[in-house]
């Protein structure tokens, strides 16, 4: 380059650098990218009276039994449509997780599940929850995300919410360490306002404040149950503004199916989170929360796998093909509401990591080994085939062997790749 050309440089670099300083800044804050943790793949709602020590535990004796009784001799896998090459070895790592580890993700309900009581009784409820979880944690079998979903910051239920709030997060804080459980996080329902999303920032960081907590412990879901979520009066989605209000303390954005359709006015027979208001609504979430850290659950099917085998198996059809649906178009987590919908929710997770873990594998290791296999993958698309392996991993779809295998990488390198651990220098 001529001494014009590089002065040109020089120049013109340093101008565009002050001149988008601030707006480098403010998409580094804004966007940060994707969190490296775990995703869990469904969250349990459970009433809080009905939280008890064995509750994990139980539910996956249950949904054994499910199987057991409605499943046998090949008729879990037909129901929940697995082809026959995958339908033993899915419904053995099925059966694997119901005993290790059948739920991920418990949430103690003190809102729809649990509805409106007295004062006392719910404060009992908040002390017995607190100490099943504590119970569940020191037998070592919990679930390995936990939470509340508290009553709303609606004027007629602010202040029992708020009441509940204080008391379980002041009961299962670890004072000495500042902290909250590992994986808890608190869900905030019926949200109709960017306001109650800066409220709830403020209320994490008065009851941090007031316990002794380190700052950010307290962080929390958006529950996206109303039309107000979506679009706002002004016609701007308010589900974006709403994720860059939490001052970072927001986890997920989570799709409820029912309030949201019956806020539509769609009939209850047609409710459903294949309906295409839901799937609006869940496009809008979905673009919102992209970039920031922010995860995605879809809703759930309020059709449960109880009664008659009949009714069992068309149950698990309907659910398996729904969570199916759901991880098509990228949303990794859902809602599950009873103990049979363990299987069918396994089930339809495995087999779709199960079955696009070889094409993935194949296109990584073409990809890392500069490899000229007809297709040509950007970084961004290696991000994404890395992290659909590591989703696979967390959930107990595949296995670290396997996967070294088809791709010639470990896992500490497909994090890497997938932006879940840190870049190598160099």
């Amino acid at each position: 380059m001529t001494t014009v050309e590089n002065d040109l440089l020089t120049t013109l670099t340093g101008e565009l650098d002050q001149r988008l300083a601030a707006a480098d800044a403010a998409l580094a804050r804004q966007f940060p990218g994707e969190r490296p943790t775990r995703q869990p793949v469904h969250t349990v709602y459970v009433p809080a009276d009905k939280v008890t020590p064995d509750l994990v535990s139980r539910w996956g004796s249950e949904a054994l039994a499910a199987l057991d009784e409605h499943g046998a001799d090949g008729a879990f896998a037909e129901a929940v449509g697995l082809e026959p090459e995958l339908a033993d070895e899915v419904e053995r790592r099925v059966r694997a997780k119901l005993a290790a580890e059948p739920v991920e993700d418990l949430r103690v309900d003190f809102e729809d599940g649990y509805g409106a009581r007295p004062d006392a009784d719910e404060d009992a409820a908040v002390e017995a929850a607190v100490a099943a979880l504590r119970e569940a944690a020191d037998r070592g079998s919990g679930a390995p995300f936990t939470g509340i979903r508290f009553k709303s910051f609606e004027a007629p239920t602010r202040a029992r919410g708020i009441r509940t709030l204080v008391a379980f997060l002041s009961a299962i804080a670890d004072r000495e360490t500042a902290t909250l459980p590992t994986g808890f996080v608190v869900t905030l329902p019926k949200v109709t306002s960017v306001e109650q999303v800066e409220a709830m920032v403020v209320a994490c960081e008065r009851i941090e404040e007031s316990l002794v907590l380190k700052a950010g412990a307290v962080e929390f879901e958006i529950q996206v149950e109303t039309p107000q979520s979506i679009l706002g009066p002004d016609g701007t989605a308010l589900v974006a503004r709403m994720v860059h209000a939490s001052a970072g303390r927001c986890t997920g954005l989570h799709y409820g199916t029912y309030d949201y359709s019956a806020s539509l006015g769609i009939a209850a027979a047609y409710q459903s989170m294949e309906h295409p208001g839901a799937d609006h609504a869940k496009a809008v979430m979905q673009v919102a929360a992209a970039g920031t850290g922010v995860r995605l659950s879809d809703g759930s099917t309020n059709i449960l796998p109880v009664g008659s085998t009949e009714r069992v198996r068309a149950a698990w059809a309907l659910h398996a093909r729904l969570v199916r649906r759901s991880l098509e178009r990228g949303y990794y987590q859902g809602w599950d509401l009873h103990p049979a919908q363990l299987p069918s929710r396994y089930a339809a997770t495995y087999a779709f990591f199960r079955e696009g873990l070889p094409a993935a594998a194949e296109r990584l290791r073409n990809y890392v080994g500069q490899v000229d296999a007809g297709v040509m993958d950007e970084p961004a698309t290696a991000r994404a085939l890395s992290d659909f392996i590591v989703r696979g991993l967390d959930c107990g779809a595949v296995d670290e062997a396997e996967v070294r295998e088809l791709t010639g990488l470990d896992r500490a390198a497909i994090d890497v790749i997938a932006r879940r651990a840190p870049q190598p220098k160099g």
